[in-house]
């Protein structure tokens, strides 16, 4: 097997219990023991001054006094000794260590920080601190100090974790997921999410990966990792806690009050395939139907259920979910027609519970026959348990069958929880037909398999190519000038290939009036003023001037509350529907792109999808579509439709200057960008410069 960076910590040839206990129970004690449960074939000792053996395993004063140096260290220790167990292990030459303890001392705050720079220092690989340990259930190498199921079997998922809770409470009581390498991740000292995923990637048996996170602690090299898990198909699960925390406060563009902390990871998860999920029960479900549709065919979801109450439960459950059920063919109607009993539709979902006459024979052919469609690519049966919580084995069978026959994937669902222990249940999930428990999951589940699945079918993206000229010369300007107007930030967006409202700065009102005729009207007239980024707050707003002597009246009003200088802008006549374009930069993985319905109404209403940039306008279309008003871009009450190829192609433009220019900015806002029948332009713009690797300024190209 190759080698790899965390081999010492994960798959170590030796390892040392540094205040491994005889008193039970302890969790010294419970250390030794998960080791030689889980059959550790590795060298394997105990360190404590107190005892010559701990439940059968030699026992030694010190690290010092070992026979060999250990290549991994599980300190059972308090925070207290810990500073002195590390200490003693680099000396000895150990190459990895496992620290459970907080870390959290109230009369020592430094001691999380000096462990990790002692440890970086060293060359050491830290699980930990504050973390549960880890199960390498290939390598036999349990390292936890909480006792465990005994039946564990070694498999292809792989668990990684935030939660320490939720780390015991899946690898001790879900017996349907079998693991390969479960981690409890802590405080991640020297060894992060990305390093547990590249280890997972390496190893040949891992078929998912299913995340518990609070946030990447290593940005690039978690990038890196996803990147690598696409490119080798494996699935990747995420449930990432936080959503809700925004930076909107400290906002001053709409983009930056919209995006939040999450958007990023939003933006992420889409570019590399990650299946995202809000709850642990769909993380559970998803690492299990993820591996078993992993390699599923065109198609929808075709359902057998033994109540009509129920069929129309999961009717309504897989409309919410965005589930889309398989057309039957002809050909598979009339198979129906000939085994279901008088009155029971031909239709999926199905109800094929009628008087139970010719059963189980009619169960069986009208399941397969939903199977054998050729546009069914999943199959669900949906029941309800028997008697002690069982799953009644003719489900079991025929599901086995179904997919033997048509090598497609059978997942057997029950209408509400309980299978998790069921020796059933566990048998037939493990022999490769998952038994799942409530809806709700599964179609989440169904819905992120069906969307692996086109991920994967996309052909590659052509974004637009950016002019280097002209990327040279806005980083150039960025880097320098931050005092820039909205006229600028409109040339910007043109020079980049958006459609952009034609524009005049003015400081008199002969000159606005001059720029308005050049311009031609109706014209709108905006405060140009530095420093002031949302102009309609203020007042600094006039639209729909139609001659001279309204522009002659609008600058004298605004110079005397805002100041002279103004923007003459040309007026969007006619039907429109007004877009938002922006983009975030993320401290920690750089620009994000939100494409939504804006206007004045854009924080409010927060109809957004987040991308990474670039992407082609293919992949803007794709977002385009999952927004809730997406139907008025195709025209309402009379309106005619928009030019969403217009739309699509200004977006993947911004795209590809959110990239080239994302470094040099903290945020921009393109609102309202009016999408037309024929072509879009963009009406008012917002630019939050950068002035240092980590702040935004309040100096800002101006925008409405």
């Amino acid at each position: 097997m190759a080698t790899h960076r965390l081999d010492p910590l994960l798959r170590p040839a030796s390892v040392a219990i540094v205040g491994a206990s005889a008193r039970v129970p302890s969790v010294g004690n419970m250390f030794v023991r998960q080791v030689r449960r889980g059959g550790y074939a590795g060298d394997l000792w105990c360190v404590n001054p107190r005892y010559r053996d701990i439940e059968g395993v030699p026992c030694f004063a010190a690290l010092a006094e070992l026979p060999a140096a250990p290549e991994h260290v599980v300190f059972a220790l308090g925070d207290e000794q810990i500073e002195a167990g590390l200490a003693a292990a680099i000396a000895v030459g150990a190459r990895a260590a496992t620290i459970v303890s907080p870390l959290a001392m109230a009369a020592d705050a430094g001691l999380k920080m000096r462990i990790r720079d002692r440890a970086r220092e060293a060359g050491l690989i830290l699980c930990g601190g504050n973390c549960m340990g880890f199960y390498n259930f290939h390598h036999r190498l349990w390292v936890c100090g909480f006792e465990t199921r005994p039946n564990h079997r070694p498999g292809g998922a792989v668990l990684l974790t935030h939660s320490g809770s939720l780390f015991t409470a899946l690898v001790d009581s879900e017996e349907r997921i079998d693991l390969g390498l479960a981690v409890s991740a802590g405080q991640e000292l020297t060894t992060t999410l990305a390093d547990y995923i590249d280890f997972a990637l390496d190893q040949p048996w891992t078929t998912v990966i299913g995340l518990f996170m609070e946030t990447a602690r290593d940005p690039t090299g978690f990038e890196a990792a996803l990147a690598k898990a696409l490119a080798r198909n494996v699935p990747v699960v995420a449930l990432k806690v936080g959503r809700t925390e925004t930076s909107a406060r400290l906002a001053i563009s709409h983009s930056g009050a919209i995006a939040g902390d999450h958007a990023a990871y939003t933006a992420l998860f889409e570019r590399y395939g990650v299946a995202e999920v809000r709850s642990v029960d769909e993380l559970a479900a998803a690492m299990m139907v993820l591996p078993a549709a992993r390699d599923i065919g065109p198609g929808g979801l075709a359902s057998s259920h033994d109540s009509g109450g129920e069929r129309g439960l999961m009717a309504d459950l897989a409309h919410d979910h965005g589930v889309r059920f398989a057309t039957l063919a002809a050909e598979t109607v009339a198979r129906l027609t000939e085994v279901l009993d008088y009155g029971l539709e031909p239709v999926n979902p199905l109800d094929r519970w009628g008087t139970g006459r010719n059963y189980p024979s009619d169960f069986f052919e009208s399941f397969k026959a939903l199977m054998h469609d050729p546009d069914t690519a999943i199959g669900a049966l949906v029941l309800d348990r028997g008697i002690g919580g069982r799953i009644t084995p003719e489900n079991i069978v025929l599901a086995r069958e179904a997919r033997a026959e048509t090598g497609k994937p059978v997942f057997i669902v029950s209408n509400h929880q309980g299978s998790g222990t069921d020796p059933e249940a566990v048998t037939a999930t493990r022999a490769g037909t998952p038994v799942l428990d409530d809806l709700p999951p599964f179609l989440t589940a169904c819905r992120l398999a069906f969307a692996r699945r086109d991920f994967l079918a996309r052909p590659p993206m052509a974004m637009p190519a950016a002019d280097p000229a002209v990327v040279a010369r806005w980083r150039g300007r960025l880097a320098h000038d931050i005092h820039l107007g909205e006229a600028d930030a409109l040339t910007l967006l043109a020079d980049f290939g958006i459609p952009a409202a034609a524009s005049a700065l003015a400081a008199s009102a002969d000159e606005a009036v001059a720029a308005a005729a050049h311009i031609g009207y109706p014209v709108a007239l905006k405060t140009a003023m530095l420093g002031i980024a949302h102009k309609s707050d203020v007042g600094g707003v006039v639209l729909g001037l139609a001659s001279a002597e309204a522009v002659a009246h609008a600058w004298r009003d605004l110079a005397a509350r805002l100041g002279p200088q103004v923007l003459i802008a040309r007026m969007v006549e006619g039907a429109r529907v007004e877009m938002l374009l922006g983009m975030s930069r993320d401290a920690d993985f750089g620009p994000v792109v939100l494409i939504g319905f804006g206007g004045i109404h854009a924080e409010v209403l927060r109809d957004v999808v987040f991308a990474k940039p670039p992407f082609d306008a293919a992949e803007a279309r794709r977002l385009i579509d999952r927004l809730q008003l997406r139907p008025l871009l195709d025209g309402v009450r009379g309106a005619p439709a928009s030019d969403i190829d217009a739309l699509c192609e200004a977006a993947a433009r911004f795209s590809v200057l959110a990239d080239a220019l994302g470094d040099h900015v903290q945020s921009i806002d393109v609102n309202p960008l009016m999408a037309l029948p024929q072509g879009c332009i963009a009406v008012d713009a917002l630019v939050v410069a950068r002035t240092d690797g980590n702040t935004a300024t309040a100096a800002v190209i101006p925008g409405k």
